[in-house]
């Protein structure tokens, strides 16, 4: 029996047309461009504006654009799944509205929340039906407003985050290629340095927690570095270990741009050089869960049928992950 892999045989991102470049961010904050450069790689980022638009609205985007670009009618898509730290509502989920707005009817669509891992988590996930040869055609997206959580006024956090969202294609491959292995892991105990304190069903919304700013994103920077580069090195070491694949096996390691340094440090204990390293950190910042599909969406003209790819995330939770493709076109 011929074993089925899932093959990314497509991807399309979407990012807003505004620029808010590190000059704009010295009027609003303390802070400077070399400053913001020297310590995480990000020159501009993209925000969405507009009255009403959410995650949805940049997911459809990519959506659309995908199924344009592959020549796919939304009545072939047999299930969508939307990675996102910014959903529109608390419910109904993003991936339903997704599916709404693109004309994908009457199939399962759900949401992920894995933070900065949620592209991979939902990569993961999605895979599974297709191998299994339930479904013929899956929609992974990456969504994140990340402007809706950011605080302004707050420096070591604004400057880090953009918004975006990114899509693929899943198919059956039998030739080889498409995702070979993946790893995904949590530990809770990470919830202290990198959290949203409020706004869930423990602290929901109230006088209180809007004058103390408690609906942005909190981040212990130092720790979160020191844990992000330990578990995304040691992960995608895992995945190459348990699949025979040394550095010079990797055409491609596709790391969660949440920081250069991040980034860099990885790379180093991986022992692949940034040559082979996807970076786009400087003109998106951290988009969180559409990091990876953008990254893919960036490079695409550069794969080539039968690359190695590493792919590795970290986000809050603590969540992180690695998976092992093998490019299934030619970019």
């Amino acid at each position: 029996m011929t074993h089925i892999k899932a093959s990314i045989t497509g991807i399309q991102g979407y990012v807003p047309d505004y620029v808010l470049t590190n000059a704009e961010l010295e009027t609003m904050v303390a802070t400077n461009d070399e400053w913001i450069v020297s310590r995480t790689g990000i020159k501009e980022r993209r925000i969405l504006k507009g009255e009403g638009l959410g995650s949805s609205h940049m997911g459809a985007e990519a959506v659309k654009g995908l199924l344009e670009k592959t020549n796919t009618s939304p009545k072939e898509i047999d299930l969508l799944i939307c990675a996102t730290t910014t959903p529109d509502f608390v419910f109904p989920c993003t991936a339903n509205l997704i599916c709404d707005m693109v004309g994908i009817r009457n199939v399962g669509s759900f949401d992920i929340q894995a933070a900065c891992s949620g592209f991979l988590y939902a990569l993961t996930l999605g895979s599974q039906f297709i191998e299994t040869g339930k479904y013929k055609k899956v929609i992974v997206v990456g969504s994140d407003k990340m402007s809706a959580i950011v605080d302004y006024t707050d420096r070591k956090t604004c400057i880090l985050f953009g918004d975006g969202a990114g899509a693929v294609l899943l198919e059956a491959d039998t030739e080889g290629y498409g995702i070979i292995d993946s790893l995904i892991k949590s530990d809770g105990a990470g919830y202290p340095y990198l959290n949203q304190k409020a706004g869930g069903s423990r602290y929901p919304p109230s006088h209180e927690t809007i004058d103390n700013r408690l609906h942005y994103v909190y981040q212990d920077g130092a720790q979160v570095f020191k844990f992000a580069v330990t578990n995304m090195a040691d992960v995608s070491a895992e995945i190459m270990e348990r699949n025979g694949l040394k550095g010079s096996d990797v055409a491609w390691l596709v790391p969660h741009q949440a920081n250069r340094r991040i980034i860099e440090a990885t790379a180093n204990r991986m022992n692949v050089g940034m040559d082979k390293v996807m970076v786009n950190i400087q003109k998106y910042g951290n988009t969180t869960a559409a990091t990876i599909p953008l990254c893919l969406w960036d490079y695409e003209s550069q794969l080539k049928k039968g690359d190695n790819l590493i792919l590795a995330a970290f986000g809050g939770g603590f969540t992180w992950g690695s998976i092992y493709l093998k490019w299934a076109y030619q970019g």
